[in-house]
């Protein structure tokens, strides 16, 4: 694809833009829209290295080689917009000059014997993506969010989530009651009760409780639980991160699997 074909924005006021900017900008803004933004060389190519095909690229215009020109063709439509336009479009300090429109995911249905991750009011972007990074990592492909919990498609997240998004079947905004869907064992982590969690005997598959940052899982989930786990610390601190907590559960979960 050469320039000439990629549509050239050169106003601030031009509607595309405008749109743009409120999926970038706006922590909730794909909900209505049905699509996302993916900023940086680093999730482009791990949206494209999933398969997902871009609805959308935007190039700022220092960022146009013939190599990113090979970038652009596998999105159904390229915008080319000046370096200051892209700058005021983008969410980060330093904007990555490239970017990606995805449309979400087709809705999809609770697995019920899937390895999975509960999100109970994590409110923290930074918390939320890192906890699906690890998710990822670790064979846990399916993750439920609470009300509660910070927007999963949110620029913030995504970034944390360094394209752990593409490979996870995510749900957000769930009641309660859809936990019942799911038939593993539940699992809560816990900072005061239950097995260290490096001598429990965790359940294959089952599904890991991780809540609120500062009141924990909340008290109707903890009901549901099948098994507690506690983390140790003898270097004496209060809590884990619940990022770091998940890391350490996801982990020895996929340790004792081999």
């Amino acid at each position: 694809m050469g320039v000439t074909e990629a549509v050239i924005i050169r106003s601030r006021d031009n509607p595309q833009l405008k749109e743009l900017r409120r999926l970038a900008q706006d922590n909730t803004g794909y909900r209505k829209a049905g699509r996302y933004w993916v900023e940086g060389d680093h999730l482009c190519r791990a949206a494209l290295q999933r398969g997902l095909q871009p609805a959308l690229a935007v190039f700022a215009e220092s960022f146009w080689t013939p190599q990113n020109a090979a970038l652009a063709a596998t999105a159904a439509r390229t915008l080319l917009v000046s370096d200051a336009l892209f700058d005021e479009l983008s969410g980060l300090p330093s904007p990555a000059k490239i970017g990606f429109v995805l449309d979400l995911p087709a809705p999809a249905e609770i697995q019920g014997q899937a390895a999975t991750v509960i999100l109970d009011r994590v409110q923290d972007a930074g918390n939320v993506g890192s906890i699906l990074r690890r998710a990822g990592a670790f064979g846990f492909r399916q993750v439920l969010a609470l009300k509660g919990t910070a927007a999963l498609w949110s620029p913030k997240v995504l970034r944390a989530g360094m394209g752990a998004h593409f490979g996870l079947q995510l749900f957000e905004g769930l009641d309660l009651g859809a936990v019942e869907a799911l038939t593993v064992p539940l699992v809560v982590t816990s900072s005061h009760q239950g097995e260290l969690v490096q001598q429990l005997h965790l359940p294959q598959p089952c599904a890991w409780a991780l809540g609120h940052e500062g009141q924990g899982v909340c008290q109707a989930l903890m009901a549901r639980a099948s098994y507690f786990a506690r983390i140790d610390q003898p270097g004496g601190e209060e809590s884990l991160n619940v990022a770091a907590a998940a890391a350490i559960c996801l982990y020895a979960s996929v340790s004792q699997s081999r």
